[in-house]
């Protein structure tokens, strides 16, 4: 808690500083566009409304599991050391994550399209969801087992945290040759909304799991992280939970695979004529 209060110190100190020493020199003279103009830009525009659809469909998906997992290892996983395997996991995870982002988009980026790529992640993230399935209701005890899955699903993660900004870029071009209008603002403003958003589906999913099947959602205690929980709990409450947060985000990613292969046609052919359409307006 006290490293916390000092990033929090810090993080104020920082931005007042920032903002009482950096002046705008702004360049440009642009009228700024009404509410009711900024729905009408992204409605206009069908491949961000594609993309802003999938993003939320696939991010629900994926956040349940990752609002569900602590409970995973607290009353399913079990034993006195159910905490640091919950730790171990998470870290490993954020790892490829990090990794995905920085090394395997890249490498994958040289052989497939950036469409290709989403779907071979969220294929991978189906993979990972039945494998985690899987190893569930085989009893195991070793977490580094649980690597495996999470190796497909935080991967998939970091591959969609790249993939989706850069389906948001194509689609501000693409509604600029359409409108005549570059409303990059109002549809990059809308990746942190729809974040959030399915952040917050996916966080009422889980609540409902936890009191459909009768598990306590109660911060741990220091105490309570050497406790077995799950000896406490009855097995349908422990199958429920592993259907829970693997069979609903594997048809959330399905959902998620239908809907961008029908609705987004950005391709990197498109995108090519898009750009140089663009090219020769400002000639």
């Amino acid at each position: 808690k006290w490293f916390s209060l000092i990033v929090a110190i810090l993080f104020v100190v920082f931005i007042v500083i920032t903002f009482v020493m950096v002046k705008e020199k702004s360049t440009v003279d642009m009228e700024a566009p009404t509410v009711g103009e900024m729905f009408r830009a992204l409605l206009s525009n069908d491949q961000a409304m594609a993309v802003v659809i999938a993003i939320v469909i696939v991010n629900t998906s994926i956040y349940l599991t990752s609002n569900l997992v602590i409970y995973f290892f607290k009353y399913d996983f079990g034993g006195t050391g159910w905490y640091n395997a919950y730790t171990l996991f998470n870290t490993f995870g954020g790892a490829m994550q990090i990794l995905s982002m920085m090394l395997f988009f890249p490498l994958l980026r040289k052989f497939f399209s950036t469409v290709r790529i989403f779907f071979i992640s969220l294929c991978g993230a189906i993979v990972g969801y039945a494998v985690l399935l899987i190893l569930a209701f085989t009893n195991m005890s070793s977490v580094f087992l649980l690597f495996i899955p999470a190796f497909f699903i935080f991967s998939a993660n970091g591959l969609l945290s790249v993939l989706t900004t850069i389906f948001l870029a194509n689609s501000v071009d693409y509604g600029e040759v359409k409108n005549k209008r570059r409303d990059e603002s109002v549809i990059f403003s809308m990746q942190t909304f729809v974040v959030k958003l399915a952040s917050g589906i996916a966080i009422l999913a889980a609540s409902i799991c936890l009191s459909i099947f009768k598990l306590s959602n109660e911060a741990v205690t220091e105490a309570q992280k050497a406790v077995d929980f799950s000896l406490s709990v009855p097995d349908s409450s422990r199958i429920g939970l592993r259907m829970f947060m693997t069979i609903l985000p594997i048809i959330g990613l399905f959902a998620g695979i239908w809907w961008f292969k029908k609705k987004y046609n950005l391709t990197d052919e498109r995108m090519e004529e898009i750009t140089a359409e663009l090219a020769k307006r400002k000639e």
